[in-house]
């Protein structure tokens, strides 16, 4: 991810598999275009429009990606990963505009059916087609599991989904010169929304994306393992991942550690922390922050006591930070209530009351965390 030879190869890999696509969809648009003019064919003019638009959108990730990969300057320190998102949704919109228009043209041909003519050699062109997608379509999504591309894997399965609506064309074409029954324009109606659908998709997921979203499960718990192996940390959380694209991630992260642990032992384990995490997960830790735990009988015995009342609640996840003032008679710590909750906050007030009456001789200060 900080390495500029990785992000040129990851860049090299988009753009050529990028020029792959495209080069290979303006061909089957082509022979498409050409078959379904001289066979009057509206679901097979729909199927070359949709590869043309599979073109144009590898065009604009290629760009993306380009433009991506340059390097962090003064105005944009954190590099430019993020324009593949914009890139992205360009493509979303490409897409939409050509379902809509073929959806229209679709339903004009409904109202006036023209009458198609099948060859045999454009029964076979299609079928090569549909080959040829099927493996573009694997192709471009294993490069974007390799480059860590969803342009690339989002193109990839689009491909294989374009490779079932040719089917679909070729099937049609097949009932009509066996029973002269025209459908056409009703596979062109659904192959219309399979591709309004196939871009609302993309632009779902790269809105989500630039909004933020709650980190991949599976990534999140892999790094606090790799935190907890530490024999000097006692707990892991807050755990948030600042995406500044595709191949540009940022962390930070609470840890709690013995109260009793110096500066500078601190230092050398926040350090310690930051590469490993770096080694073995490719994201860079920005900020370590540390919960001091006091291990002695009476604080122990204490936040055990408050977190069973706390928990108790089954709406409540989780509980971490906990700290005892003495000089205050004050407690804090951290908790967690579910999103799934309508009225978080009287929950948070119910749970706060429960605790001052259950421990009048403390002031009792409760932050109520978010859910990453």
């Amino acid at each position: 991810m900080y390495s500029q030879n990785s992000a040129l190869t990851r860049e090299k890999i988009i753009i050529h598999t990028s020029l792959i696509g495209i080069l290979t969809n303006l061909t089957l648009a082509s022979l498409k275009a050409v078959v379904g003019l001289l066979s009057h064919s509206i679901a097979i003019i729909l199927d070359a429009v949709n590869n043309l638009s599979d073109a144009v959108s590898s065009v604009v990730t290629m760009i993306g990606a380009r433009l991506a990969a340059r390097k962090p300057d003064k105005k944009h320190p954190l590099g430019h990963g993020r324009i593949e998102y914009l890139s992205a949704m360009i493509v979303a919109a490409l897409v939409i505009y050509a379902g809509i228009t073929a959806l229209i043209e679709s339903v004009k041909k409904i109202i006036t059916p023209e009458a198609a003519d099948y060859s045999p050699l454009s029964l076979i062109l299609i079928a090569v087609a549909v080959a040829a997608k099927i493996i573009l379509g694997r192709y471009v999504k294993s490069k974007g599991v390799e480059a860590n591309s969803a342009s690339l894997v989002a193109s990839g399965q689009d491909a294989l989904s374009d490779a079932i609506l040719s089917s679909s064309v070729l099937v049609t074409a097949l009932i009509y010169l066996w029973t002269g029954i025209g459908l056409e324009a009703y596979v062109g109606v659904i192959i219309s929304v399979f591709i309004i659908k196939a871009g609302y998709e993309i632009l779902s997921d790269t809105l989500t994306d630039i909004l933020g979203s709650r980190p991949n499960a599976e990534i999140t718990e892999s790094i606090k393992k790799t935190i907890r192996e530490d024999p000097e940390v006692l707990g892991v959380y807050d755990l948030i991942l600042h995406n500044y694209g595709p191949d540009k991630v940022y962390g930070s992260v609470h840890v709690e550690l013995p109260a009793v642990m110096t500066a500078e032992q601190i230092d050398t384990l926040e350090r310690r922390i930051t590469m490993q995490v770096l080694k073995e997960h490719n994201i860079l830790l920005a900020a370590v922050g540390v919960y001091a735990v006091r291990q002695d009988e009476k604080t122990a015995a204490l936040r055990q006591g408050m977190y069973d009342l706390v928990t108790a609640h089954p709406e409540v996840l989780q509980t971490h930070g906990f700290y005892l003032d003495e000089s205050t008679s004050s407690v804090t710590f951290d908790m967690i209530i579910d999103y799934d909750i309508r009225d978080r906050q009287s929950l948070y007030n119910q749970i706060i009351s429960e605790l001052e009456a259950a421990y009048p001789d403390y002031k009792i200060y409760v932050t109520m965390d978010i859910d990453v």
